[in-house]
Order: C-alpha cells, then sequence, then structure tokens
C-alpha cells in the first residue's frame, strides 16, 4: 500500500513539473525576465510567456567574435542586439529598428547613459509629425514616455549622433522596423543593458 502511494505521489509531483515547464503553445504565465518592476517610482508592467516570441526574449548564446567583451552588435536585418561576453558568449535581446528610409550602419560609442530620460522630438520629426509639436520642450520621464525606462546616447567623432538605444512601453514592435533609426528594446531588456554596458563601449550596427 506504500508502495503505491509513492508511486501516485511521484507521478503527480512529474505530471505537475512537466505541466510547469510549458511556456509556450498560449501561455501566460509571467516570464521571470519580465516581470513587473517598480523602477525610480515607475511601474513597468509584466510581460506574459505568449507576448514574446521565444528568439526575442533576452538570453545567452553562443557569439564568437574578435571583438572585446563589452561591444555591443546590433544587427538589423535580424533584429538582436548582442552584448559581448568573455568566452564567445553574448547576452542576446530583441529589438525594433528604423522603418524603410531610416535604418543606418557604422560604428558609435555610448557617449552618456540615461534613467528615465526625457524625451525631444528632433526637428525633423516635428516637420514629418506636427502632431507631436505639443512635446517640442519636451516630454517628461514615465512608463508612457518613447525612451522609456532608460537610453544610451550614440556619439560619433565625439558628438551626439542623435540616434539611442532606449526602452520603448510598446513592447509588441520589438522585431520589426519601427523607428525613425534609433534601436529600442523591451523595458525590462534596457534595464538590464544599461546595467552591463559602460560609457565609451563601441557600438557597431550592421
Amino acid at each position: 500500500m506504500r508502495v503505491k502511494s509513492i508511486l501516485l505521489a511521484a507521478s503527480l509531483l512529474a505530471s505537475a513539473t512537466l505541466a510547469g515547464c510549458t511556456t509556450t503553445g498560449g501561455s501566460t504565465s509571467p516570464l521571470s525576465a519580465y516581470s513587473q518592476v517598480n523602477d525610480g517610482g515607475f511601474i513597468i508592467p509584466a510581460l506574459k510567456a505568449n507576448e514574446i516570441k521565444p528568439e526575442f526574449r533576452r538570453q545567452i548564446v553562443a557569439y564568437p567574435t574578435d571583438e572585446k567583451p563589452g561591444t555591443i552588435i546590433i544587427d538589423t536585418e535580424a533584429k538582436f542586439l548582442y552584448y559581448i561576453m568573455p568566452d564567445g558568449k553574448a547576452m542576446r535581446y530583441g529589438i525594433g529598428v528604423g522603418r524603410d528610409g531610416f535604418r543606418w550602419s557604422g560604428n558609435a560609442t555610448i557617449g552618456r547613459k540615461a534613467k528615465w530620460p526625457y524625451w525631444v522630438p528632433p526637428q525633423r520629426m516635428l516637420v514629418r509629425q506636427p502632431e507631436l509639436k505639443e512635446f517640442a520642450g519636451g516630454m517628461g520621464p514615465g512608463v508612457k514616455n518613447p525612451l522609456g525606462a532608460r537610453a544610451l546616447y550614440l556619439y560619433k567623432d565625439g558628438k551626439d549622433s542623435m540616434f539611442r538605444l532606449h526602452g520603448t512601453p510598446e513592447w509588441w514592435t520589438i522585431g520589426t522596423n519601427v523607428s525613425s533609426g534609433c534601436i529600442r528594446l523591451i523595458n525590462q531588456d534596457i534595464i538590464d543593458l544599461y546595467n552591463r554596458a559602460e560609457i565609451g563601449a563601441k557600438v557597431i550596427v550592421k
């Protein structure tokens, strides 16, 4: 009788374990990497497993390269950003990139970093989108701010290129051509990248 009870308990435990491991097929369980975050008084909502394609979730991958650890490599075609780590590894993030006519490539460096940055739309954007004129003087930080929770400012030849690596409240745009040239990440991901990347780090955009 005791043996039967033990076998039954083991069977139930195995079933529960298998059910808990399922993260595909419409699961709505929160992903630990994308749980709710209280950051600087702002609440970043949690994302669920079925809201982020598996390939665009933050993950460590094999990425052999001659670039030194700390370098950031951006693959605009595949919609991935790689933060180079030692031993042929990289932290990979899903990104949103520039629309047709706004994509660019080349090298830059991180000139500065900001938490919960202000957003000031460039003059050219105001011309294209006059409905944004109410923000001509800047938009304060917050969960609706287009720059999200963090911004890494890209510099070329010591000058602000006006391109950023930044967060976005529009997590559903990750994996698409959507921006005016900036690289956007899920807010939880830009916080992770902000904590890793150093000012002066090399950024390669392909």
